[in-house]
């Protein structure tokens, strides 16, 4: 019988021995009351067990789906980290592509509108020099129409007094290669009036040859004007084209900075995402060993508690099955009426008192002070402690040493 029942059965016991003899004799059997205590307690005992062993289950079958659980999450958070990396890299060497491209497009459109811009210088060039010519042609072309008109007329004495016969005069020194040296010399010496005011050109020959000057003018200014509006319609499609290009590449440009700033985004959540993986899945391995730990504990302990108790209800029920002994029974039946059965009970419970006070000191040896414990020794001595109080001490113990 374990220490703190037999204080209790003592304990019992005695308080109902002690009392008056007058009590004594109201009560058929004494022993039935602590018997009624006994099984109180034995299914107190058995109660606490069945909760407990609800709690244990429940906590074993925490331990199996939560490392089943965890074993998954592990599993996920490593292919995830794995799947992560690879995501990682590709996006990287990805953004090393676009970069290059984007630097590609940039030169490309820098190019393109460079080239504009010097195909523009060359047109403005190529637009004022013709300007130039055309507005000399019209005015040599005005001045032979002039001469013309005014030979046609008989006024050539008028007309060399004109600018306009200053204008044929530098015509005729600076054309050597378009006419003939001998029109020349003619036109000049006409222009010049070596032949005296009153020389009148024959047959025509000066205005003819004023003429054909200003036929092969009018052909040179026609020429050099066809030759413009094609340089212009060139320019024209040159420009159009480069302006098509750059518009391309500006939209390509913007299209892969679009993409470079998403990817950036796209690389920084990958990497959040990759390093809030690798912390959760150091914790999750963490927590599972220690749950495996945990759990090995929890088993060793459940041990302990179910030898334990196995030997608390052991010995209540050793102890409910001696005192409900038919001979037993009868035994208390006997002496109870008896004055000298109360000294031999008396006797019996002081025994059982000492008995029950040297194992709870022994007991005490072993465990830390404590004031409960310590009360009920004195209670056990025969110091004045009320049995209500004794009891409430031993509820108290059992918790204590549950707990332990």
């Amino acid at each position: 019988m374990s220490a703190k029942l037999l204080v209790f059965v003592a304990l019992a016991t005695g308080a109902l021995s002690t009392g008056s003899h007058e009590t004594q004799l109201a009560l058929a059997n004494p022993i039935r009351k602590v018997v009624t205590m006994l099984q109180s307690m034995q299914a107190k005992v058995q109660e606490e067990g069945e909760k407990e062993l609800a709690l244990y289950d429940k906590y074993m079958c925490y331990c199996k789906t939560a490392g089943g659980d965890l074993k998954a999450s592990i599993a996920g958070a490593e292919e995830s980290i794995s799947e992560l990396g690879n995501k990682i890299k590709a996006a990287e060497e990805q953004m090393v592509v676009l970069k290059e491209e984007l630097k590609t497009a940039q030169a490309d459109r820098a190019a393109a509108k460079a080239a504009m811009a010097e195909a523009t210088a060359i047109r403005e060039k190529e637009a004022a020099a013709f300007a130039a010519e055309k507005a000399a042609a019209d005015k040599d072309i005005a001045a032979i129409a002039k001469a013309v008109a005014a030979l046609g007329k008989g006024m050539a004495g008028a007309f060399l007094q004109t600018d306009a016969a200053q204008i044929l005069k530098s015509i005729a020194s600076s054309k050597r290669d378009t006419l003939m040296e001998d029109d020349r010399q003619e036109l000049l010496a006409f222009l010049s009036n070596t032949q005296g005011t009153d020389y009148a050109p024959q047959s025509g020959q000066i205005t003819g040859i004023l003429k054909t000057m200003g036929d092969e003018m009018a052909a040179g200014l026609a020429e050099a004007t066809k030759a413009e509006e094609a340089a212009i319609a060139i320019y024209e499609k040159l420009m159009a084209a480069k302006k098509k290009e750059a518009i391309a590449l500006t939209k390509e440009i913007e299209t892969k900075l679009t993409r470079i700033g998403d990817l950036g985004v796209e690389i920084a959540e990958m990497k959040n995402d990759l390093g809030d993986t690798e912390e959760a899945l150091i914790a999750d391995k963490k927590f599972f060993a220690n749950l495996d730990e945990n759990c090995e504990k929890k088993k060793k302990e459940w041990a302990v508690i179910v030898k334990t108790r196995a030997e608390e209800l052991a010995a209540l029920a050793d102890t409910i099955k001696v005192l409900n002994d038919d001979d037993a029974l009868e035994l208390f039946k006997k002496t109870l009426p008896s004055a000298s059965s109360f000294v031999q009970i008396e006797a019996t419970a002081r025994n059982t008192r000492a008995k029950a006070l040297t194992d709870l000191k022994q007991f005490m040896q072993n465990r830390p002070k404590n004031a409960k414990l310590e009360l009920l020794a004195l209670a056990l001595e025969g110091k004045k402690v009320g049995f209500d109080k004794v009891i409430k001490m031993i509820d108290d113990m059992v918790a204590t040493l549950k707990i332990e």
